[in-house]
């Protein structure tokens, strides 16, 4: 295929994917094209009165009147076009303006203060506001380490979210014409638009604009594997225009027997979902499931199930590929029921259903609140704002009146929900770094490098000396003080670090460096404890005891055990209660005969070990059932205790369980002695947990993601978040012990935005 057909096919699926997004290269004429502007406008716009646009038009085609393009076009061509995008976003007219002007500060003489004396200072603010973003620099070197901060930080700079939405359309006819440039400055744009500009279009739910910047950037990073897609794609394009519009029929068909009124749409899925889908699931174009997607459109929520009832009679769902995203809506607002089906032949497809409502916001995104709700003579209308537009609106007025950055921020985060719980902070250099809500100087230092944040005495912000325990907000720029004389981080630093990475190395440090103070530390610790709880340490502490407590908890030496218990890897009470039930043990083995007449005659039945199948060995009954109790879960490696049951034989329970520490007097005379057994940890037992942690995207993922390193399979998991925006995730697992129970458990505590870990305790 030659590269004008390729382009030539490469049109024509675009222009059936976005369905809207004007292609405008057929307009040579400046004038001509700003006629099509105007024509888009009144579409959408219930006012004619277009003066305030062809003011804009007449300027700026008179500010860029001797600027020529790459392509040799004027340049008033590409102002013109970024106003079309604009408008088929059906955004208002002061963005559509300021898109027509976003270049004049730039690029010719003209000021920000001339501009708001023409326009007044919301445009004047927008097109600031482009030409700041516009002048930012892209480090390439440095972006993948990056460029998750940078695309939230691209957020947090812009004063109005329609600066973002003028700059994806500036970016968007950047990325059309981006044929003119130079070979090594396309991959340039075109990396910078997959890494940065396409997932603000995603965050921000505009998907007119993000489906075309994945095509384009993908055509110019990978030509290859591009005009492939196009030529596959195009191979068959009969059979697939017959199948679709088969499909169209067959489900209009049905979904109209139901009774539902509904708009159905066919196509085949962009090249860039398509190539994903590639990558991720290894395989070709022919093994893609719902390369094909066929969208049902309705109007209400009750329509929409209604007629997933009517899909699922008709064609059978492929198991697993089912998603309600209208309950539970993706983070950008988007709602949608998807669901993959085969059909009649065997192809399998793709069902969208959504209201018309829903669509509206899956098209235009965030652009969806500024559709014009203006009467014909362009006032607005007081009191007819749609309920939900409030919110929006709000944070525009209010925005207007802060002079605090942090304040608006904030209101992003919680109103727009386009930022995760983290603020954004500078080195001196001006490099950014991404931390989590709460953080201090400390993990700044240590989010730059480990030996920094080891050797940290100090640290300035914004050229002031403050405290180590001063609190980060957006903006701050900071240097952190060094020293080479310094004996390295504090114990307290654990106390005062918000952010797991500090943590972690914070740990690190001790348990490398200071291993003898640390051996030190655990000797005083157990001594301290043996004291305080009235144990002679000199009756538990024996080479036979140390052995088995060194086996049970994985070390090689005593030394490594108090060195674990000095850096606080290890409770001292763990230890000292092991050894006193060691001791306990010991002293019942060596128990005479008389001792054990005199016991049978205290207890009920006679005193022998019962060993089940579950592992343990409960002392003083025979013959009754051992089960273990579903209220704390206890795992090889736990202190547990006994409890007779009235007529379900014993069960146990950690001695830890809430159920046990709330006994009455009397429940506790049923309490019995029960002990693992040495092959205990040969088998597999069921652990429960719950894991808190600030809510974010991919924070399941990244903590299951843990349990399958581990080879651990999941026997439940269950979700939700509280108002606060606090993550609380219920985990069910099988464990061989408490010793792998631990392991999984401090790999998580390592995970971003997870703030603490308990196990079930009744």
């Amino acid at each position: 295929m030659d590269m004008e057909n390729k382009n030539n096919v490469q049109d024509e699926h675009m222009e059936e994917q976005i369905g809207g997004i004007h292609k405008t290269e057929d307009f040579q004429d400046p004038d001509a094209l700003f006629e099509e502007l105007l024509r888009c406008i009144a579409k959408y716009h219930p006012s004619d009165d277009t003066s305030v646009v062809e003011k804009a038009y007449r300027i700026a085609k008179d500010m860029h009147k001797d600027q020529k393009r790459k392509s040799g076009e004027p340049y008033i061509i590409h102002p013109i076009c970024v106003g079309i995008i604009l408008a088929d976003l059906e955004m208002d007219k002061e963005t559509i303006v300021a898109g027509l002007l976003h270049d004049v500060v730039e690029d010719t003489a003209m000021t920000k203060e001339e501009v708001a004396k023409e326009f007044g200072d919301e445009v004047a603010l927008l097109v600031d506001g482009v030409t700041k973003l516009t002048q930012l620099n892209y480090d390439h070197d440095k972006l993948e380490l990056q460029a998750e901060s940078l695309r939230k930080m691209f957020l947090a700079m812009a004063k109005d979210i329609r600066v973002v939405i003028i700059k994806l359309a500036d970016r968007l006819h950047n990325m059309r014409t981006l044929k003119f440039m130079k070979p090594e400055k396309q991959k340039e744009k075109a990396r910078e638009t997959m890494d940065i500009f396409s997932p603000i279009a995603q965050r921000l739910g505009i998907s007119k604009i993000k489906i075309e910047l994945d095509d384009l950037a993908l055509k110019y990073l990978k030509p290859d594997v591009y005009y492939d897609l196009v030529e596959g794609i195009q191979m068959n394009r009969d059979s697939r225009e017959r199948f679709i519009r088969g499909l169209e029929a067959e489900v209009g068909e049905h979904i109209k027997n139901a009774g539902i009124k509904a708009e159905i749409s066919g196509r085949v899925k962009h090249f860039f979902s398509i190539y994903k889908k590639m990558v991720n699931q290894d395989k070709t174009i022919d093994q893609i499931y719902d390369l094909f997607a066929i969208r049902i459109i309705v109007e209400s929520v009750k329509d929409c199930y209604a007629a997933l009832g009517v899909i699922h009679e008709m064609y059978k769902p492929i198991p697993g590929r089912f998603k309600d995203y209208i309950a539970m809506p993706k983070p950008n607002h988007y709602q949608s029921l998807h669901t993959t089906l085969i059909g009649t032949d065997g192809t399998p497809f793709e069902i969208q259903i959504r209201t018309f409502e829903m669509h509206r916001v899956a098209e235009y995104g965030i652009a969806a609140h500024w559709k014009y709700k203006e009467v014909s003579n362009g006032a607005r209308p007081d009191g007819q704002e749609e309920e939900k537009l409030a919110w929006l609106r709000q944070i525009l007025e209010w925005q207007k009146e802060m002079s605090d950055n942090k304040e608006f921020m904030s209101l992003l985060k919680s109103d727009l929900d386009l930022f995760s719980d983290n603020v954004f902070c500078f080195t001196p250099s001006g490099d950014v770094k991404n931390l989590p809500t709460g953080s201090t100087p400390i993990d700044f230092a240590y989010a730059i490098h480990s030996a920094v944040g080891n050797r940290m005495v100090g640290a300035k912000v914004n050229g002031k000396l403050v405290p180590i325990d001063y609190r980060v907000e957006n903006g701050d720029r900071i240097e952190i003080l060094t020293s080479q004389n310094t004996k390295g981080p504090s114990r307290d630093w654990l106390n005062i670090v918000k952010s797991s990475q500090a943590k972690s190395k914070i740990n690190a440090w001790f348990k490398a460096e200071l291993k003898d103070e640390n051996i030190s530390r655990g000797k005083e610790l157990i001594d301290s404890y043996c004291k305080s709880h009235g144990i002679e340490i000199a009756e538990i502490n024996k080479p036979e005891i140390k052995a088995e407590v060194l086996r049970k908890y994985g070390f090689k030496d005593w030394d490594s055990m108090m060195a674990s218990v000095g850096h606080g890897g290890l409770r001292e009470g763990q230890v000292i209660n092991k050894m006193v039930d060691l001791a306990k043990k010991e002293q019942q083995a060596n128990v005479t005969d008389a001792d054990v007449m005199e016991n049978i005659a205290n207890k009920e039945g006679a005193i022998k070990h019962h060993k089940s199948k579950t592992g343990i060995t409960v002392r003083g009954i025979h013959d009754v059932a051992v089960r273990f109790s579903k209220c704390c879960s206890p795992v090889p490696g736990d202190e547990i205790v006994g409890y007779v049951t009235r007529g379900r034989g014993v069960t146990i329970h950690r001695t830890d369980c809430v159920n046990m520490i709330h006994l009455t007097e009397h429940d506790k005379s049923r309490l019995i002695e029960a002990e693992w057994q040495a092959d205990s940890e040969a088998g597999s037992y069921l652990a429960e947990i719950v894991v808190y942690g600030h809510n974010r995207r991919g924070l399941l993922v990244d903590i299951t993601r843990i349990l399958t390193e581990f080879n651990i399979d999941i026997q439940a998991v269950h979700t939700k978040s509280s108002k606060n925006d606090v993550a609380t995730i219920f985990l069910a697992f099988q464990v061989r012990g408490k010793d792998e129970l631990n392991s999984i458990m401090s790999k998580i505590r390592q995970v971003e935005s997870v703030m603490d870990i308990e196990r079930t305790r009744g």
